[in-house]
């Protein structure tokens, strides 16, 4: 599976984008038919401790499935995205 990760206005650093496409890459225990995954990282402007934002387009053959969570850090999002 091809997993593409993106940061939106700052560069992620190396540890991150491996964590990210590990657990994306984990999902293919469970449907193995993902063809791949498109992984945006933004950072909200508020005011909250909650403000990374993890959007995944998961590209599977007839659908596209987006998922989209926010926590205070981009590992807490991935974990919470990957889960649902």
């Amino acid at each position: 599976m091809k997993v593409n990760v993106q940061s939106v206005n700052f560069n992620a650093d190396s540890d991150l984008i491996e964590f990210i496409e590990k657990r994306i890459s984990s999902l293919e225990k469970y449907y193995d038919r993902i063809v791949g995954a498109d992984v945006f990282l933004k950072v909200e402007q508020t005011s909250g401790k909650e403000n990374k934002l993890v959007e995944i387009k998961m590209n599977v053959p007839g659908n596209e499935i987006v998922i989209k969570k926010q926590s205070k850090t981009f590992e807490e999002a991935t974990d919470q995205a990957v889960e649902a």
